[in-house]
């Protein structure tokens, strides 16, 4: 691994591209390294636990808008979209962007937490709509993934957006870019411009993950996606990329981050070393953002010490920077102490998650969230009871470098009224990599088969997951087959509307 230092350059100083990061990635990418059998066996994981949230969204209301879009689209030799046949394709960037929209929609896919944030889970509904399009195998497939991770991966390391309220699919672009461009084995050139392009129209801000949040938080994701589908096709037409984008002085570093004075360093593999980075992102078990997994864990285990919620007289959080600001009351929304809510906006609200958590023992992707649950009376006075604090030590613990000391979880302060105080603490979830227990293979398909249950049938869940666990096998004509079909009268949306433009 060796680290690329990157700052911003002015027009003068005419920076050449092979110092560009822009330009790091695209050799990253176009790297034709081996795959390790222990990467290719995770990247077959996370495209079970995508198929798995995917379709336990499938009727929700953005999941069911973006496939009637999609489906607008027909194209004879396309990709498939999720709960529909598989001898129907559509258009590649609107099967991304209805697969795309679907894996995201619950917030229950995996999960990278560095400088940044990622779900590089999301690179996965791009690339496997590009394999199909352009009948790719599944080693090919296979090898994309792998760079769209590492690229992702890396680039939430060691730059952070959400310190300037961008979001953090501006790294989801070039690094779905990058990975289409590994699995078409385009060269250097054509990636590099790919990625510019990519990065440029994929930055938007965090006002999708703050305030009164909306549907677009399940589409910001897909959007990205589709839009690096499209820089892609243009830049094999050609077309270009605004150059240098990350270092130029009115680009990315200068204007959208910390100004013409940020330096950054990239970690990124060498020439010829294996890309790994997927092995440090990890999956959730519970649906809801990453940064309360440990504390939903702690809550349960926490529960055992309570007999009367009403006798609670507070409960501070002690936890990360991250935390207390994102998803605590540092952030200042009054929506998440609101119960009338989005769920959106309450899969976002720790102190909501944490009640709601200790209260029931249990954590379920529907039923913690419905209204009915949220305005529980008791529910909402031991929610108005939880406050965060932000904890240095957490805080450091957060961006800990030594994996044997990295934590996203805190510390938990429960105050009775009668003075006395229960104190526990977790770092990590169960589910981690280094958890109480790591999500492992039947840990995944596990996963699939509780969330499809009701939906797919079991032949079909047989179907799926015998095929996408010979993912580096599957010839062309198999990969139009990694997709999860719904019976006609269970899935909504499944034929065109006249709702909308298209």
């Amino acid at each position: 691994m060796k680290k690329h230092k990157l700052r911003v350059h002015t027009s003068k100083e005419n920076l050449a591209r092979e110092d560009q990061l822009a330009w790091k990635l695209a050799e990253l990418a176009a790297d034709p390294v081996p795959v390790e059998d222990e990467v290719a066996d995770m990247v077959i994981n996370r495209v079970i636990d995508n198929a798995a949230v995917a379709i336990a969204a499938i009727n929700r209301s953005p999941p069911a808008a973006a496939r009637a879009q999609a489906i607008a689209h027909p194209r004879k030799s396309g990709a498939t979209v999720f709960g529909i046949p598989n001898n129907q394709k559509f258009d590649a960037e609107w099967a991304a962007w209805a697969n795309g929209t679907a894996v995201r929609e619950l917030d229950y896919h995996d999960t990278f937490l560095a400088a940044d944030y990622a779900h590089p889970g999301d690179n996965i509904p791009p690339l496997l709509a590009v394999a199909q399009q352009m009948q790719k195998s599944g080693r090919e497939l296979l090898d994309g993934l792998v760079t769209g991770y590492e690229i992702q991966i890396n680039l939430v390391r060691s730059i952070c957006l959400h310190e300037h309220k961008i979001d953090h699919v501006a790294h989801l672009g070039p690094s779905a870019a990058a990975g289409i461009g590994t699995m078409l084995r385009l060269p250097v050139e054509i990636i590099y411009q790919s990625v510019q392009q990519a990065l440029h129209v994929t930055t938007s801000t965090r006002q999708s993950r703050k305030g009164e949040i909306s549907s677009w938080k399940a589409f910001a994701p897909s959007h990205a996606g589709k839009l690096a589908i499209e820089a892609v096709d243009r830049c094999m037409r050609g077309e270009g990329g605004p150059s240098p984008i990350y270092e130029g002085e009115d680009g990315v570093l200068a204007w959208l981050l910390s100004g013409p004075g940020a330096s950054y360093s990239v970690p990124l593999p060498e020439v010829g070393e294996p890309k790994r980075a997927i092995l440090d992102s990890f999956t959730k078990e519970h649906s809801a953002e990453y940064q309360s997994q440990a504390l939903i864990d702690l809550a349960f285990r926490m529960k055992q010490k309570i007999s009367d919620f009403e006798a609670i007289e507070r409960i501070v959080i002690h936890t990360s920077h991250h935390t207390h600001y994102v998803i605590g009351t540092g952030a200042g929304d009054p929506q998440k102490m609101d119960p009338s809510a989005s769920r959106e906006t309450l899969d976002h609200s720790i102190m909501y998650i944490f009640a709601v958590a200790l209260q029931d023992g249990e954590w379920h992707h529907i039923r913690s969230y419905r209204p009915e649950r949220a305005s529980r009376k008791d529910t909402v006075r031991l929610w108005q009871k939880i406050e965060t604090a932000e904890d240095p030590k957490w805080t450091a613990r957060y961006h800990e470098s030594d994996p044997n000391k990295l934590a996203f979880g805190g510390r938990v302060e429960i105050r009775m009224k009668d003075g006395s105080v229960i104190n526990d603490e977790l770092a990590l979830a169960n589910a981690h990599s280094k958890g109480a227990r790591p999500f492992a293979r039947e840990n995944y398909i596990q996963k699939f088969r509780n969330l499809t249950e009701g939906l797919v049938s079991l032949r079909e869940q047989d179907r799926f997951l015998d095929l996408v666990q010979c993912l580096p096998d599957l010839g062309a004509s198999e990969i139009d087959k990694i997709n999860v079909v719904l019976d006609e009268a269970t899935l909504e949306n499944g034929t065109r509307d006249k709702k909308g433009i298209f």
